[in-house]
């Protein structure tokens, strides 16, 4: 894994006109804004990952398990070019392949179909697995939401990665405070203990969120993106 910083079609400052091109989900839209500075750091600096590497099996992977309000991750591919950013301007309509949650099979670089929460985390999992057990130096990201966190299925995950030390995997909790048994600090004591490395970090801090992504110290790791409380 290294630090790459990847030509974009168009750049950060270009995101709130690309956002804006997609209506209809205003319900999601916060969602969609509590992520977007960890999606565009990921995208513009760190993943081994272009339009043209969609299909490279050593390739970094990307797994939006908070797949309800999609609009950062689909201004953000866009802004890389993985489809024209005309695309986003009918994003929900019927024959759009950009929906309300993402799917692989019609959104080139998509790598999971999103939105039944709980489901990315075993997901990666079982990647890194099969990426390690091959010998690929690549890396698989996935970013849940704080309270996707209560989700059974994840805690397994967590368990099993932190067992075998899959240090080829980092999760991203865009943490809002929204999970049913909110506490500070409670998320990363959580990983904690099954033997991850943790942080947490301003979940709008550039340098932070790149910092956080790099660091590796042969252990899966967690971060926690602090941000706005949700209302």
């Amino acid at each position: 894994m290294t630090t790459t910083t990847h030509r974009a079609t168009y750049g950060y400052r270009d995101l709130p006109h690309l956002l804006a091109r997609m209506t209809g989900d205003e319900k999601h839209d916060p969602a969609s804004q509590s992520t977007l500075d960890v999606v565009w750091v990921l995208y513009h600096d760190v993943l081994a990952l272009t339009p043209d590497r969609v299909a490279d099996p050593d390739r970094d992977r990307f797994y939006l398990s908070k797949g309800h309000g999609p609009m950062a991750y689909y201004a953000t591919l866009a802004a890389h070019g993985f489809f024209p950013a005309d695309w986003l301007d009918h994003w929900m309509e019927f024959d759009s392949p950009l929906g309300a949650h993402p799917d692989r099979t019609l959104i080139p670089g998509c790598e999971i179909s999103a939105g039944s929460l709980g489901h990315g985390l075993p997901l990666a999992v079982g990647t890194a697995l099969g990426l390690r057990a091959r010998g690929s130096d690549a890396h698989v990201y996935v970013l849940v939401g704080d309270a996707e966190l209560d989700e059974g299925s994840n805690d397994e995950a967590i368990a099993f990665a932190g067992a075998i030390g899959l240090d080829n995997l980092t999760v991203v909790a865009v943490d809002n405070s929204s999970s049913t048994h909110n506490r500070p600090h409670r998320l990363a004591r959580r990983f904690d203990v099954e033997e991850w490395s943790s942080i947490e970090i301003d979940g709008h801090d550039h340098d932070a969120i790149r910092s956080a992504l790099t660091h590796s110290d042969r252990r899966p790791a967690f971060i926690a993106a602090l941000v706005e409380r949700k209302r």
